[in-house]
């Protein structure tokens, strides 16, 4: 999970390039990933905010009833006892403890609509 690859190469040219989650209510989806990631936003109108957590841009879009139990995106952490500690203290829920893995440990949470989260560390 920690390898890079040069996306230059042709088996890697279709990168994954943005990244958009349906969301109930924006304002607190913001605060949730700000908390958590320290993400800024740029919000367009009312019901549309787009992210970039330094790698990757994305976007949170405004939906009466969100799509939820789509693929699980996973974060890396070096420290994942501090990041689940952070994830806690913003009461989402805890859907697996740390558990290990070939080649690390992991841990999957909730955000405040229900999407399904996984934070990894190789340590």
């Amino acid at each position: 999970m920690t390898e890079s690859h040069d996306i230059s190469k042709p088996q890697n040219a279709t990168p994954i390039n943005y990244i958009e989650f349906e969301v109930a209510d924006i304002a607190e989806t913001k605060r949730f990933y700000a908390a958590l990631f320290g993400w800024a936003y740029e919000d367009y109108g009312d019901s549309y905010t787009a992210f970039n957590d330094g790698h990757l841009d994305g976007g949170f879009a405004l939906s009466e009833s969100p799509k939820t139990g789509g693929p699980i995106v996973i974060f890396y952490a070096a420290d994942l006892e501090a990041m689940l500690s952070r994830v806690q203290a913003e009461n989402a829920t805890i859907t697996a403890a740390i558990f290990p893995f070939p080649g690390g440990r992991r841990f999957q949470f909730l955000d405040p609509t229900g999407h399904e989260l996984a934070v990894w560390s190789d340590k």
